[in-house]
């Protein structure tokens, strides 16, 4: 409520609608059970902190290059964990506390199986029900609402043994109040982690929402800005008692529908909530918790994505797949950070591995040379000079690349070596000594080295680290054309 506020009124998109959304269920479920509510305010806290730097350091741009296989892979593990999370409510299982592990948990439900309440599992069933077939008469009215006003009714009308939240929690009326959190260094310390899981998918969700949104009413957001206002926001949620929050997808896009346009529509959906917060509150003590169970199940289902994942498994590189699976059993299994971290790593391999493959190095052939006729006479080929070899490179000169370009320059009956580097857009520092090695082995050779259409970014790297020095400025031609006429001058000075 509190941060819908600033969000809307702070960020980069005109019509996006904050909240908290189920993706932090299983992340909130963690925090408290582990460091209590204590450590997620702290956590964030942390994470708002998080988000406006990343928006202060324009991070926001860079986001939007996560792979699909991952946004895809932890978005599953995510809904996994939600409907994990609401077993024990959907059963009715006579529990103390769930683990908060995926393995634990599973483990922890199979030994009270013996204590299902069928009663408890009949009113989900029928939430459920209601919620896959409530839309086929009514689009109107949500499904999520008839189930709440049917299974309510039920349970407070027929006196029935099914847990509402009354039961279990103290519900009470009121503005929220501002509160500084006791800060202790330990405990920030050991909030870093979590923080920073919650700063990753507020931000993700986030911009994720903002580019549906931009596709639905035309229009563009500011990346950067709009997570400065989710920091903003999720501050003071933590202040006002609040939990993380991020761009809600559905309510923005239900906000689009709607005629939302301007970000005055978000500042009046908090608004309403307050009013909701005030008055409709103590009824809430009411809800039976089978039906808010199957409310988050049908959430999880919904936000899966299992119709995309088996798409790309069908049609995806393996690699990409390899991605999504590792991801996916690492978000289940573990937790969302290390699911990301790993991801990441793992696509960055892939993707260095892919861009060594694309990249070439190819010899000219001498149209002199040239078996075909027809060939030979087009005018775009060019006569080598006797005792001249080139070469074209293609793709970026970088590390997972450099040995490529080595293995190739073999030819010893040469006098001069020209590198066509027109088609390398990049060089890190290992193109730079592979260059270097060539050069040094012409040298040893007694050829000489001739580049030829260098781009500015390789140039850069090479007069940076004083290599157009040492070859000569003179041996750095602007076109082929001038690097074989160069090559024709050396042979006829030697």
């Amino acid at each position: 409520m509190v941060a819908g506020f600033f969000i809307s009124f702070l960020g980069g998109s005109w019509v996006q609608i904050g909240g908290s959304t189920a993706a932090f269920v299983v992340i909130i479920y963690g925090i408290i059970a582990q460091y209590g509510m204590a450590g997620l305010t702290i956590a964030t806290l942390m994470a708002g902190l998080m988000l406006i730097i990343m928006g202060l350091l324009r991070f926001g741009d860079l986001i939007k290059f996560i792979p699909q296989s991952i946004t895809l892979g932890f978005t599953l593990g995510i809904a996994v964990g939600i409907v994990a999370g609401q077993i024990k409510d959907f059963l009715g299982l006579e529990m103390e506390s769930v683990p908060a592990e995926f393995l634990e948990k599973m483990i922890a439900y199979g030994e009270h199986l013996s204590s299902i309440s069928w009663g408890t599992l009949a009113i989900g069933i029928l939430a459920l029900i209601i919620q896959i077939f409530w839309p086929r008469l009514s689009q109107k009215i949500p499904r999520s609402l008839v189930a709440i006003f049917v299974t309510t009714a039920i349970v407070a009308f027929g006196h029935l043994p099914v847990k509402t939240i009354g039961d279990l929690y103290t519900i009470k009326a009121g503005l929220p109040s501002f509160t500084v959190p006791d800060l202790s260094f330990s405990l920030i310390r050991q909030m870093i982690s979590p923080a920073f899981t919650i700063a990753i998918l507020a931000a993700i969700e986030s911009l994720l929402s903002c580019v549906v949104s931009d596709g639905m009413i035309g229009g563009n957001h500011r990346s950067n800005a709009e997570l400065v206002g989710q920091g903003i926001g999720n501050i003071m949620s933590a202040l006002f008692g609040g939990i993380p929050v991020t761009g809600a997808i559905a309510r923005t896009a239900a906000n689009v529908k709607n005629g939302g346009r301007k970000p005055v529509a978000g500042m009046v959906h908090a608004f309403t909530l307050l009013l909701m917060l005030l008055f409709l509150m103590p009824y809430a003590s009411l809800l039976p918790m089978i039906c808010l169970a199957s409310i988050l199940m049908i959430v999880g289902y919904n936000m899966s994505g299992w119709r995309t994942v088996c798409r790309m498994i069908k049609r995806a590189p393996k690699s990409d797949v390899a991605v999504l699976l590792v991801t996916f059993i690492l978000t289940v299994f573990f937790d969302l950070v290390v699911a990301i971290e790993f991801g990441m790593v793992l696509a960055a391999f892939l993707f260095l591995k892919r861009m060594s493959d694309v990249a070439q190095i190819r010899q000219w052939v001498d149209k002199e040379n040239l078996d075909d006729p027809v060939l030979s006479e087009d005018s775009d080929l060019k006569q080598v000079p006797q005792k001249t070899v080139v070469y074209e490179v293609f793709g970026a000169l970088f590390f997972g690349a450099a040995n490529n370009f080595l293995n190739v320059i073999n030819d010893e009956t040469k006098n001069v070596l020209i590198l066509r580097m027109r088609n390398v857009p990049a060089m890190d520092i290992s193109g730079l000594d592979a260059l270097e090695e060539t050069l040094a082995i012409c040298q040893k050779r007694g050829m000489t080295l001739l580049l030829s259409h260098v781009n500015d970014q390789p140039y850069l790297v090479l007069e940076k680290s004083g290599f157009i020095q040492t070859i000569g400025a003179d041996h750095i031609c602007e076109s082929t054309d001038q690097a074989l006429e160069k090559a024709v001058a050396l042979a006829k000075e030697a």
